[in-house]
């Protein structure tokens, strides 16, 4: 029997195939074994769940800033906007796992936090007129 470069070449691609095959159908039958028929089922919400005007109370807990501020932000799918006044990037997860960036002139914010129903409250820390400054903020959907 003469077994050439070539075949052995063949044969060993056929290998590499056939663990990727493996692979690939073991992460198909992961994922649908993993995931549960409805998102309910998780406790997660809909794509829309937490649409609409939100009011926010940001209040101060350290640093020289003013003691209480508010803003209406929007939401639309997962993601986060203003809804009057300064600019707000960010997102909201399924489980209402909220991240956002607010930008007002040379003072910018960072917070995060949680939306549960109709109300959330999370922490926020930035740079609000030169000053370094941090709290915490609640919400309430409009």
């Amino acid at each position: 029997m003469i077994v050439s470069a070539r075949s052995t070449a063949f044969f060993a691609d056929f290998g590499r195939m056939r663990a990727l095959a493996g692979i690939f159908a073991a992460a198909v039958l992961a994922v649908t074994i993993g995931v549960p028929a409805t998102a309910d089922a998780r406790g997660v919400r809909s794509a829309r769940a937490y649409d609409g005007t939100w009011n926010v109370v940001f209040t101060t807990r350290a640093g020289n800033c003013s003691s209480t501020n508010s803003a209406p932000f929007a939401v639309s799918g997962r993601r986060l906007y203003s809804a009057g006044g300064g600019k707000v990037t960010g997102g909201i997860s399924p489980a209402g796992i909220v991240s956002v960036r607010i930008s007002l002139g040379l003072s910018v914010a960072r917070g995060s936090g949680r939306l549960v129903g109709s109300s959330g409250a999370g922490w926020w820390s930035g740079i609000i007129s030169g000053d370094r400054c941090g709290g915490t903020w609640q919400a309430a959907r409009g």
